[in-house]
């Protein structure tokens, strides 16, 4: 079946340094681990690869603050750390998007505020102008951002397709509970399902293999869930 039958667009949310680099301050929440061992970096790029070989729009989503933080939520527990610690400021390292899934030029980067795609940005203009109507989810977190996301989505009368394997949350436990809802809404699948098959993309990392920025795997070491 033929996924992206449609007019769809594969956004990639919140995949930036501070979270899913091992150098990033919510890496050692979890994330960074779960990047790593589910090869989530990989199949991201993978996903962004076979949407740019097809003419897919590819969407980046950035969570993050001004200097000062005039935007931070002082009551959210998602985004307490924050401030006091000096996280997710918006141009610097911590907000870009990691290295091995930088957006081209003419790619829009969508910034946000809040857990929500949706919540108080341009990206439903941002589509609507395409004529998308197939989101194609992929990121970090799957019971946060890609949740919300979903959710909104579905209430804009968008389909709604999550690439499980290039989804992440902080222990495997929270990602497969997030994932039963999420296939309440929308349709759960992979980035090989959802995604047209490219042979040759230049540039584009071998299935399984370490990007920029992951560890390599520990010899022997079988990856888990």
């Amino acid at each position: 079946m033929d996924l992206t039958a449609g007019c769809p667009a594969l956004l990639v949310m919140d995949l930036i340094n501070e979270i899913v680099h091992p150098d990033g301050k919510y890496a050692a929440d979890g994330y960074g681990a779960q990047a790593h061992e589910r090869g989530v970096l990989e199949r991201a790029a993978d996903a962004i690869a076979r949407a740019r070989a097809a003419d897919i729009p590819v969407i980046h989503v950035v969570v993050g603050f001004s200097p000062g933080y005039p935007e931070w939520p002082a009551a959210s527990p998602v985004f307490e750390k924050a401030k006091d610690d000096g996280r997710l400021l918006l141009g610097t390292w911590a907000t870009q998007v990691h290295d091995a899934l930088a957006p081209r030029p003419g790619e829009p980067v969508v910034v946000k505020h809040r857990v929500s795609p949706f919540h108080g940005t341009n990206l439903d203009i941002l589509l609507r102008t395409a004529g998308v109507d197939t989101l194609l989810l992929t990121g970090v977190s799957t019971e946060l951002v890609v949740l919300t996301a979903a959710q909104a989505a579905h209430d804009r009368d968008y389909r709604v397709r999550i690439l499980e394997d290039a989804t992440l949350a902080g222990d495997a436990e929270i990602h497969d509970a997030a994932l039963k809802i999420l296939s309440r809404i929308a349709t759960v699948t992979t980035v090989a399902d959802a995604l047209p098959a490219v042979r040759s993309v230049p540039g584009a990392p071998v299935s399984g293999a370490p990007v920029s920025g992951a560890p390599m795997a520990d010899a022997g070491r079988s990856p888990s869930t």
